[in-house]
């Protein structure tokens, strides 16, 4: 079995600060970690190789830094790691991105057949949850998205059976491999590396791909490739009205009639738009 696992070095959301003047993202002196997200896959994705053995090959695409993350992803216990950099790449939106992973992805197939492709669900700093099914459409997977629990794989039939979250309760759904799969997030619980894996990881050498590599449209990459622009990024200001507490005795229902009263007070308007 061979699984690839899409990862994305992002910036720890919890320290992102938003330059005062220029209102955008202040870099500097933020650490950069695997996204949450990404984690829950790869984790599910290594649980599959403990069980049936295979490789794990772990692909991201960012800027020289990203090896880290793909280290990280190494001590883990992932088989090894593919870093797609180029300054060609920089600016992609989701739609770029995805072409970029497809074509390092088809790359790896003609390598090793890929059975299953890991994303995760989205991304903290983009939130758009695009790339994953991006992928599989590009590549004519079947995609099961917001997975909980992997049930079941089938390596003779070439068939899996997950868990997937929905809005009405838990679907349970059989599809082929090759497959693409986001899981959800407390869906498990990511290992911790050992020794061997971590010393491994400092010195195993990771293939690194340029767009000439993989990439057959270089039109399709980049700022170029991408029709989505960021106008702008902004803190939102904070609100000026502050909280205001309705003290009423006799209980809720007193409560209850004090706040009515204050809303049409401080909305005169409300009780005719009521009425109509």
């Amino acid at each position: 079995m061979h699984i690839v696992v899409c990862i994305k070095q992002v910036p720890d959301s919890a320290q992102i600060r938003i330059h005062p003047v220029t209102n955008t993202i202040m870099r500097q002196g933020v650490p950069a970690i695997i996204n949450p997200y990404d984690l829950f896959s790869l984790e599910e994705a290594l649980r599959l190789k403990d069980r049936f053995g295979g490789r794990v090959t772990v692909l991201t695409m960012g800027p020289p830094m990203a090896e880290a993350s793909l280290r990280k992803a190494l001590s883990f216990g992932a088989t090894d790691a593919v870093l797609l950099t180029d300054r060609k790449f920089a600016g992609s939106d989701t739609l770029a991105t995805s072409y970029a992973l497809t074509s390092a992805i088809r790359k790896l197939h003609k390598e090793e057949p890929v059975d299953l492709v890991f994303c995760g669900k989205q991304t903290i700093d983009g939130d758009t949850a695009q790339v994953g099914p991006g992928i599989a459409t590009r590549l004519n997977l079947q995609q099961l998205t917001y997975v909980a629990k992997i049930e079941d794989v089938n390596l003779e039939s070439r068939e899996i059976t997950v868990q997937r979250r929905s809005e009405g309760g838990v679907q349970v759904l059989k599809s082929r491999l090759p497959a693409m799969i986001t899981m959800l997030e407390g869906s498990n619980t990511m290992r911790f590396g050992t020794m061997d894996d971590m010393f491994r990881a400092a010195r195993t050498p990771l293939k690194t791909w340029s767009k000439d590599t993989c990439v057959d449209d270089e039109n399709k990459v980049g700022l170029k490739g991408s029709p989505t622009v960021v106008s702008k990024v902004f803190v939102p200001k904070p609100r000026a009205e502050k909280a205001k507490m309705i003290e009423a005795e006799g209980g809720a229902e007193a409560q209850a009639a004090a706040a009515i009263d204050m809303l049409f007070t401080t909305y005169p308007k409300l009780a005719n738009d009521l009425v109509r």
